[in-house]
């Protein structure tokens, strides 16, 4: 592509100039898709884009080359740019890491050197979900949990084979016990080869004549199992932890996959979360708020003794280092918060309400703070 025409890389491709590199591989495949020349046969334009795209993602993803693209332009990754010549990119000569890319979009290797990988290679099974639930206290203090998870495995039968008893699977007499059928195609481009499942046996490379009654050709059961799972302190209501292996049976010797549990805490009686803070609302008197006085807090770690100081307000919240939740993974652990709030007694006598009179006639001059609002009210009704 002459250097006069060139476009930016990133507008080839319709990214930003901060895609990330997931990001750019996907509107990547998109285009190459879309500009393909077995998708537009014949089409020149649709060729040339298909140029450029391949390009500009040659560029792009290589963190070197992207980072020269950005400092320098063209003329960072083409030392012809400018000088007339032509670009750097000649069709599919720089295409060392595109072949994953256009195995996913066209099922196959390129002609000569991209290969495929085969239909019945190794592959990690499925993670299978589940969900636990667990008390605040356990929570905190972490816990083990035994579980009930559904997943597949082998056939005990058959031993994971899929045939009955006594027989034993054949080699597919099409793939020859690949999996995989090749077919290759011209093209402006050149040879192009396309590796496909085999529809004999449907790429598993065998064909068995007389199935396993149990799985019935499978070799594949589900089945329901308890396994134990390490829940770790600090753990959050609607985190999750993986049981690695605990998941379904991988296919041809291939790893199984994990179990992820999701955790659901129960709500607490008194305390509440935010974070790794712990936070709780004790209720006092209005004498233990006005004297001061020495109550119990509940902690995560049991009662603690604490001296309210004389003339506490209601909402004052006092503040206990270090006993929150852990952080998951380390020793450190968050706050508890106690937020105090002065009960008003209600259902009072007729003694108790007289010696409530006396008391705030006699305290009319200790209360700065309605003093002050009163003199504030009567100088707006003043005006």
């Amino acid at each position: 592509m002459a250097s006069e025409n060139k476009r930016d890389y990133y507008e080839v491709l319709g990214v930003d100039k901060n895609a990330s590199p997931d990001e750019i591989k996907k509107a990547y495949r998109k285009l190459a898709m879309k500009y393909h020349p077995d998708q537009n046969p014949g089409d020149k334009s649709a060729e040339e884009k298909f140029k450029e795209v391949n390009e500009a993602y040659e560029i792009l993803s290589d963190a070197d080359k992207k980072s020269r693209y950005d400092q320098f332009g063209f003329a960072g990754v083409d030392p012809n740019y400018g000088a007339g010549g032509g670009g750097g990119f000649d069709g599919f000569s720089g295409f060392g890491g595109f072949g994953d890319i256009f195995s996913d979009l066209f099922g196959g290797g390129f002609g000569g050197g991209f290969g495929g990988s085969q239909a019945n290679a190794p592959r990690q099974g499925e993670n299978v979900s589940a969900q636990v639930t667990i008390t605040f206290e356990e929570a905190a203090k972490g816990c083990q949990k035994e579980i009930n998870i559904s997943r597949i495995e082998n056939c005990r039968t058959c031993g994971g084979s899929g045939a009955k008893e006594g027989t034993q699977p054949e080699t597919c007499p099409v793939c020859h016990g690949t999996g995989t059928v090749r077919t290759t195609r011209q093209t402006a481009f050149g040879t192009f080869a396309q590796q496909s499942a085999c529809t004999k046996c449907g790429g598993k490379g065998k064909i068995i004549q007389d199935p396993c009654p149990t799985c019935r050709g499978k070799g594949k059961v589900r089945v329901n199992k308890k396994i134990t799972v390490k829940i770790p302190a600090g753990i959050d209501n609607g985190q999750a932890v993986r049981a690695r292996g605990e998941g379904n049976m991988g296919a041809n010797g291939g790893p199984s996959g994990d179990a992820i549990v999701s955790v659901v805490v129960k709500p607490h009686e008194i305390f509440e979360r935010d974070g790794a803070n712990v936070l709780c609302e004790m209720p006092i008197t209005f004498a233990q708020a006005a004297l001061g006085a020495e109550i119990e807090v509940p902690t995560l770690d049991g009662k603690v003794r604490y001296r309210v100081p004389e003339g506490t307000q209601s909402g004052t919240t006092f503040r206990f280092k270090g006993k929150g939740m852990p952080y998951v993974g380390y020793k450190n652990r968050g706050d508890q918060l106690v937020t105090v709030i002065v009960e008003v007694p209600t259902r009072l006598t007729r003694e108790q309400k007289e010696l409530l009179k006396k008391f705030d006639e006699a305290a009319e001059g200790a209360n700065s703070k309605k003093k002050t609002f009163a003199e504030k009210m009567k100088k707006l009704f003043e005006q």
